[in-house]
C-alpha cells in the first residue's frame, strides 16, 4: 500500500529539484524526506530520482509516476473538501507575493486569512523576482502589474492605477517631458527592458524608454525617483504620500500609464483547491 504522504513528498522533491529544498518547503528534516523517498521506491521497485551533489532529477520512471502522483493528490484534496464542513480549510497554502507592496499592503490580508481558518497553514514567500509556480511548488501567486501570456489561470481582483513622477530636483536639472516621445531624452527608472505603456486619447501607446537605474522592486525605483535619478512609472499606492509631501511631482499629467491590475494566479487545471478559492475570496472582499 502506498503512503499518501510519501506521494506528496515525492512530488515536492521532484518539483524542488532535490531533498534539501523540498525539506525546507515542507518543514521536515532531510532524513525524513530521504526515508520517505526510499519507502516509495521500494514499494514501486523502481528508482524515481537520480541523485547527485547538484540535487536530484527525475528518472524516466519518475517522470511517468509524478503525473499519477499529482492526480492522486488532487483527487484526495477534492475528496477531503467534499466531506469537510463549509469553510473548514486545512493543509498548507503556499503563496508567492511581491515584496513591493506585499509586506505593507498584502500581509494584513494574508494574516486575516490565517485568523479565519485556524487549521490552514499560510506560507508566503515575498519576492519581486519571477517565480515558476509549478516548478517551485506554489499553490497561488499574487501579482501587481501587467501579466505576460502564460498557461497560468489568472483572476483579476482590482485595477491598479499609477502616475509618472520625478523629484523637483530632477525636473530643475533636466526639465519635464511633455509627451511620451520626449522620454527618449530622459532617464527612465525601469524594472527591466520593457517599454512603457501610455494611454493617449483613450488609446494605448507603447514607447521605448532607457535608463541607467534598474531594479526588480517598486520601492527601490521610488527611492531612485526621490533621489533625483530619473522618472518613474509607479502605482499610486507607492507614491501617494510622496506626492502629498511634494517630494515627488507628477509629470506627463495629460497621459496616464495603461491600467495595470492586482491578480491572483494559480497553476492550470480544472480542480481549484478550496484554499485557493478562499484566497481569491478574501482578496476580492478586501481589495475588489
Amino acid at each position: 500500500m502506498f503512503d499518501l504522504e510519501d506521494l506528496r513528498i515525492f512530488v515536492e522533491v521532484a518539483d524542488a529539484g532535490g531533498v534539501t529544498p523540498a525539506a525546507r518547503r515542507l518543514g521536515l528534516s532531510k532524513s525524513m524526506v530521504s526515508r520517505s523517498l526510499s519507502r516509495l521506491e521500494q514499494e514501486l521497485s523502481a528508482q524515481l530520482l537520480s541523485r547527485s551533489t547538484r540535487g536530484a532529477s527525475l528518472t524516466e520512471a519518475g517522470i511517468a509516476f509524478r503525473e499519477h502522483a499529482l492526480r492522486i493528490g488532487a483527487e484526495l484534496d477534492a475528496a477531503r473538501e467534499a466531506i469537510s464542513p463549509h469553510g473548514d480549510l486545512c493543509g498548507r497554502l503556499r503563496i508567492s507575493a511581491p515584496l513591493s507592496l506585499g509586506t505593507s499592503f498584502l500581509a494584513p490580508t494574508l494574516a486575516e486569512l490565517a485568523r479565519r481558518n485556524p487549521r490552514l497553514q499560510v506560507h508566503t514567500d515575498y519576492s519581486d523576482r519571477f517565480v515558476d509556480l509549478v516548478g517551485e511548488g506554489f499553490d497561488a501567486a499574487i501579482r501587481v502589474g501587467y501579466l505576460p501570456d502564460s498557461s497560468l489561470i489568472a483572476r483579476k481582483i482590482a485595477p491598479v492605477t499609477g502616475s509618472f513622477v520625478a523629484s523637483p530636483a530632477y525636473i530643475a536639472a533636466h526639465g519635464a517631458p511633455e509627451t511620451p516621445e520626449d522620454m527618449v531624452h530622459h532617464e527612465a527608472l525601469m524594472q527591466g527592458n520593457e517599454p512603457w505603456r501610455f494611454v493617449r486619447d483613450g488609446k494605448p501607446v507603447t514607447v521605448g524608454v532607457k535608463g541607467r537605474f534598474k531594479a526588480n522592486s517598486g520601492e527601490a525605483l521610488v527611492a531612485a525617483a526621490l533621489a533625483g535619478i530619473g522618472i518613474g512609472m509607479e502605482p499610486a499606492l507607492l507614491i501617494e504620500t510622496h506626492l502629498v509631501s511634494g517630494a515627488l511631482v507628477e509629470v506627463l499629467a495629460d497621459y496616464r500609464p495603461a491600467e495595470a491590475g492586482l491578480y491572483v494566479l494559480r497553476p492550470p487545471g480544472e480542480f481549484v483547491p478550496l484554499k485557493v478559492r478562499a484566497l481569491v475570496e478574501i482578496m476580492v472582499e478586501l481589495f475588489g
